[in-house]
């Protein structure tokens, strides 16, 4: 019996160190996307965005994280004087495991090493779902029309063999950096802006040329010839007349380069597991050991 009794009493205390490795907290902060629309401004349009993240930290220097973030990305033509005249947003929902990388040491709630940036890298799956508004001329009323069904490259078309109909739900690599800083035994605040790497070009539903307008037509109808090509809506200033439309094979994208995103943001966690009054077991900060309380 007192064999069980300690077995158990050694089960215990270990739940107890290992709890405390753990934090849980948000995130809140900023979306945007680079693309075929921005191709290099940072913190273009930044949208709203948030999540919660889990952390469980190793030792001083090395923690392991998990994401659950949601964010929207949105760009337009206009922004850049682009007569393409292209627009769309999408919403943007991910799920990531991460490491971070300490250069200071640092434990939540540790007096002495309370501070530290840090650098993140990871992998994870993403899903996103482009969509344009576009108002009917008949009958003036708008409306967001959902970008990957319509095939507005010619994706999944007989006539576009090599143009598959891409998937909404994608791989991503994130990586970035951040700061951290415990406040007290049990919180620790910090900010982290981060760039995901992907591997799909139609974040933005712009990827490679225009196709037949006739052909358009007849697989999804006006709509779709509509949201393909907005240049028409545009007026030429030289001319006063509507800008002509683009002709089968010209460029509508670049294909050659995959569409990013990013989240940025400040962070509050809470460590797990965590009592006010420690136990005998839990006392101070064991730097060498890598235990923390």
């Amino acid at each position: 019996m007192k064999k069980i009794i300690s077995i158990i009493s050694v089960v215990l205390m270990c739940n107890i160190l290992y709890a405390q490795r753990s934090e849980l907290g948000i995130l809140a902060g900023t979306s945007y996307y680079l693309g075929d629309i921005n191709t290099s401004s940072q913190f273009y349009n930044p949208k709203i965005a948030g999540g919660i993240i889990y952390r469980y930290n190793l030792n001083p220097h090395w923690a392991l994280k998990l994401n659950a973030l949601y964010g929207r990305v949105e760009a337009s033509d206009a922004d850049f004087d682009n007569i393409r005249n292209l627009s769309f947003r999408s919403d943007i929902f991910e799920i990531s495991s991460q490491v971070e990388l300490n250069f200071l040491g640092y434990f939540t709630g540790s007096k002495k090493h309370r501070f530290t940036p840090y650098i993140f890298a990871g992998i994870g799956f993403f899903h996103f779902n482009p969509q344009a508004y576009w108002v009917n001329p008949a009958t003036n009323e708008g409306k967001w029309y959902d970008l990957q069904p319509l095939g507005l490259e010619g994706q999944g078309y007989a006539s576009y063999p090599d143009r598959k109909p891409y998937s909404l739900t994608e791989f991503t690599i994130p990586f970035g950096l951040g700061v951290k800083y415990s406040v007290s035994k049990a919180i620790c605040i910090g900010a982290e802006w981060g760039i995901r790497k992907t591997f799909t070009d139609y974040i933005d539903d712009i990827s490679t040329a225009y196709i037949d307008k006739n052909i358009l037509l007849g697989e999804r109808g006006t709509v779709a010839v509509a949201l393909a090509d907005r240049t028409p809506e545009l007026v030429d200033p030289t001319t006063l007349l509507p800008y002509p439309p683009h002709l089968e094979g010209e460029s509508r994208g670049n294909s050659s380069t995959k569409d990013w995103y990013s989240f940025a943001g400040v962070f509050i966690t809470f460590k797990l597991g965590y009592k006010a009054k420690p136990s005998c077991f839990e006392k101070g900060f064991n730097y060498k050991e890598n235990i923390y309380y």
